[in-house]
């Protein structure tokens, strides 16, 4: 992707274009957050934009970010819930947002359009960084050890029924049941990494007739009620464990690693601040801990808000 870099002064005037994706009723800046460990005079004087892609995870690492570099001294605007990971990507590009998590696998998949996956997470995230910098001007941060890659689930029932244990099998139950019912959502169905590289990898004929396209949350739903066979997730997502879902594994290694990092511009003049702020709290993101505050916000329906504060409060960043 070779795009033209917009400068730190086109902030202020892009903040109109995506104040209707805030997660917040009231436009403009967060709440105040005491610091606690966090450095409260890192950002001084700063006034930042902050950013993230449009379901639960998203959601909450963007809630996790504003809370932090709030408490380290920041002017703060939620610009959250922005639909699509181009769309997402774009706003970073263009200056309308300092910062967002993004994934290892994504930029390397759908941004810098490699075809071929890296198995290993360091070099993977090396790779990324780099071709990133040099191609498109922006500087990804040390990742999360979370690995949210995509997989197909059913449920345990289903699974046992049909002795479904893995993609190939997958590959099989389709080939005898070209009917069964396939749900993803929109930008699963049309990423290389998502459906059509799953089923090239797998040589799983899905028939068009057979592939729903449901929005992120209902997916989860669906499957356990019995209305969709096979459903995309999230493999971070507290919703499998909640329901009971059994995600298939991926035996041939299709889908890249998922590893979340936050992304600036080189040109950012508060850009390695910011990285160096957060860095600390990437470290705490096991997939296990990233799997029960997602838990939180898609099972128990609460405010991402609300989860992130509880989460930075008990590690000891904010106060």
């Amino acid at each position: 992707m070779n795009r033209t870099m917009s400068g730190v002064a086109a902030l202020s005037a892009s903040a109109l274009l995506l104040s209707a994706c805030g997660l917040s009723e009231d436009e403009g800046t967060t709440e105040e957050v005491a610091a606690g460990s966090v450095d409260s005079s890192a950002l001084e004087g700063a006034s930042l934009s902050v950013g993230s892609k449009d379901f639960d995870e998203q959601l909450l690492l963007g809630q996790l970010t504003i809370q932090m570099l709030s408490a380290a001294g920041a002017d703060v605007t939620d610009e959250t819930n922005i639909q699509g990971s181009t769309a997402t990507r774009q706003a970073l590009l263009r200056g309308e947002i300092d910062v967002y998590y993004d994934y290892t696998g994504t930029g390397w998949i759908t941004y810098l359009k490699h075809t071929e996956n890296i198995a290993d997470p360091q070099e993977l995230y090396q790779a990324v960084k780099e071709e990133d910098l040099q191609k498109n001007g922006l500087v990804w941060g040390e990742p999360a050890p979370f690995n949210n890659t995509y997989a197909m689930a059913v449920t345990e029932e289903f699974a046992e029924d049909n002795d479904l244990e893995t993609l190939s099998d997958m590959a099989t139950y389709m080939s005898d049941n070209p009917d069964a019912t396939v749900c993803v959502e929109s930008e699963f169905a049309a990423r290389p990494d998502g459906l059509p590289g799953m089923q090239k990898a797998y040589n799983m004929d899905i028939p068009s007739s057979s592939i729903q396209s449901l929005g992120t949350g209902v997916i989860y739903q669906q499957v356990d009620q019995g209305e969709c066979d096979f459903g995309e997730v999230f493999t971070t997502d507290g919703r499998i464990a909640t329901l009971g879902l059994i995600p298939l594994e991926d035996d041939k290694g299709f889908f890249p690693l998922y590893n979340g990092a936050p992304i600036v511009q080189e040109e950012n003049e508060n850009g390695e601040a910011i990285l160096e702020v957060l860095q600390p709290l990437s470290e705490t993101l096991t997939t296990e801990v990233m799997s029960e505050l997602n838990a939180q916000v898609s099972s128990e329906g609460l405010p991402p808000e609300q989860v992130a504060s509880d989460y930075l409060k008990e590690e000891g960043f904010i106060e």
